[in-house]
């Protein structure tokens, strides 16, 4: 049935959210109580596994989501200039995280940089799921889930 396909897109936008915060757990947790010899090169992988998947995400939703999505509700390009815009904040974030991993074994400030893109990312993702959310639950669109989601879709 065409109407469950169609609101699935809302909840699929929650559940690639849901596996983006996983993923950021999951660079917070690698290095630590690991060998600390180990440290840089845990840090560097897990914190980059994060940071693909995040920057593949957003890169996804710029290119093919948002353009769909004002195309169909030109009404909505002010939301999409935004969460562009917060995109835009998170990779420059996300670069921070990547020379401070680079720069240093010490995990504390790995943590430090990751906290300030877990706090944009949140009030990133509840803003879009709100605004978006059940736009995408009521356009009867086909999506291809990884061009619009991404790579962690």
């Amino acid at each position: 049935m065409p109407t469950d396909r169609v609101t699935a897109w809302g909840g699929e936008l929650q559940r690639v959210h849901g596996k983006l915060r996983n993923a950021l757990a999951l660079a917070r947790a690698g290095p630590d109580g690991g060998d600390p010899a180990d440290a840089a090169t845990d840090l560097l992988l897990f914190c980059h596994g994060f940071c693909a998947a995040l920057s593949g995400h957003h890169r996804a939703e710029d290119g093919s989501l948002f353009p769909e999505l004002v195309q169909a509700r030109p009404d909505l390009a002010p939301v999409a200039a935004k969460l562009t815009q917060d995109h835009n904040m998170i990779e420059h974030l996300i670069g921070g995280v990547q020379k401070a991993v680079a720069d240093s074994t010490d995990p504390e400030v790995a943590h430090r940089h990751l906290d300030g893109i877990e706090a944009v990312m949140e009030t990133h993702f509840k803003y879009e799921e709100k605004q978006l959310g059940a736009v995408l639950d009521g356009m009867d669109a086909d999506f291809d889930r990884a061009e619009i989601f991404g790579p962690i879709s």
